[in-house]
């Protein structure tokens, strides 16, 4: 079975941003997104893979046996735009894209070219819930270490 690629690494998160984000303004808002997402999620910022940020973990398996780590929620600041890992298939996540703001949807992940483009407190609520369904349909680290009790409030 081939392995995951996205791993969690011990590289230093502020180092990499330092020498990865060229532009100031995307280091600047690649900064807010960590302290944002440590205060969501209760979990320290760490990298996975070579240019994602990731907090906390959850495991996921599939039916064909295939299984592995992920973040919780995570985002990379690319070059051309912040690539946010925090969607999960759910009606309230589908609904907060309406409200979201200026973005791009991939895949797996929703595209935004500068923080102002998009709400944050609807980010902020895309996230929780994500947390939440992860939660109830994977094993997560969010069961594992409870995050402080002031970080848990939403």
């Amino acid at each position: 079975m081939p392995q995951n690629k996205t791993v969690e690494t011990e590289v230093n998160v502020t180092n990499f941003i330092n020498s990865y984000v060229e532009n100031e303004q995307k280091k600047e808002e690649s900064f807010k997104l960590i302290s944002l997402m440590n205060d969501w999620t209760g979990f320290e910022p760490k990298m996975w893979g070579s240019a994602i940020i990731g907090f906390g973990s959850y495991h996921y398996k599939y039916e064909s046996g295939h299984a592995g780590d992920m973040p919780l929620i995570s985002f990379s600041p690319r070059k051309s735009a912040f690539s946010l890992y925090v969607f999960s298939p759910t009606e309230e996540t589908q609904y907060l894209l309406e409200e979201l703001g200026k973005y791009r949807m991939g895949k797996s992940c929703i595209y935004v070219k500068k923080l102002s483009d998009i709400h944050l407190s609807v980010l902020e609520k895309m996230c929780r819930s994500t947390i939440e369904y992860l939660n109830k349909h994977h094993e997560c680290a969010c069961r594992k270490t409870k995050p402080s009790e002031a970080k848990q409030k939403k």
